[in-house]
């Protein structure tokens, strides 16, 4: 235990050094077993002093959202155990939007088994994953295409959004605030997000636990708005207890 303490200000030394660092060079560096540097790495990532990406680990971000791809890779079994809880709430001839997201892609992915659904999307990988599924109807907004994520983003997108009137809104966050607040990287992402959850009549977020280590400078809108939260660990007492206060329902989907 003592040598795990005596790394860990070593790994975010370097960390802040070079903006990420891996399994395989720390294994290296300290001697030690790969799997002995993820246990560190995830205790870290636990406290919120580091996040996981795939082959090794970031500084939390507050300004900048970390690569699409790593975004992807980072807790995956969670944002499967999550997309499919939500899926499940989710029943048979509804209609649904969906934000940017590697959760909600998540979500679009249990979603394809549904039947008679109707899905308004400005994320092209959500429309990607849902054109072959039969009974769904898929809508994608107009938008400037945001290439790093195939999200489409801005006033057009939102516009879209604005046409329809749906069952349900589910989408994710970049962080999830102590106080509650859903916050974003993008403002043009930010604009479709707050449309999509002012023409629902029901009002979904996803988001994994690291969501709360997380910083970013956007504000989506607030826990009190939203009806459930999906999410895969427990949340800090004070914001379950808030949570208690507005009426938003929390779900914890552990990852298998």
């Amino acid at each position: 235990m003592a040598a795990t303490t005596l790394r860990h200000p070593e790994i975010l030394a370097l960390a802040r050094a070079g903006g990420k660092v891996t399994v395989e060079d720390l294994a290296a560096r300290f001697g030690v077993s790969v799997q002995t540097i993820r246990r560190d790495l995830a205790t870290l990532a636990d406290d919120g002093r580091l996040e996981r990406v795939h082959g090794g680990a970031v500084l939390p971000s507050g300004v900048a959202n970390i690569a699409y791809e790593e975004r992807r890779a980072l807790n995956a079994a969670a944002k499967t155990a999550i997309g499919r809880a939500c899926a499940a709430a989710i029943p048979p001839g509804a209609s649904v939007c969906l934000n940017i997201g590697t959760t909600t892609e998540a979500v679009a992915r249990a979603l394809a088994g549904h039947r008679d659904l109707m899905v308004i999307t400005n994320n092209l990988n959500v429309a990607a994953t849902l054109a072959a599924a039969e009974g769904c109807e898929v809508v994608v907004t107009g938008g400037r295409l945001r290439r790093a994520d195939a999200g489409l983003v801005g006033h057009l997108a939102a516009a879209t959004v604005a046409e329809f009137r749906v069952d349900y809104a589910v989408i994710g966050c970049s962080a999830l605030a102590p106080e509650g607040d859903l916050l974003d990287f993008d403002l043009a992402e930010v604009e479709v997000s707050r449309a999509i959850l002012s023409r629902a009549r029901h009002r979904f977020l996803v988001a994994d636990h690291s969501k709360l280590a997380r910083g970013a400078p956007a504000r989506i809108a607030a826990l009190s708005e939203i009806d459930r939260l999906f999410t895969d660990r427990p949340l800090p007492a004070p914001l379950a207890a808030r949570c208690a206060e507005w009426g938003t329902a929390v779900e914890v989907c552990p990852a298998a």
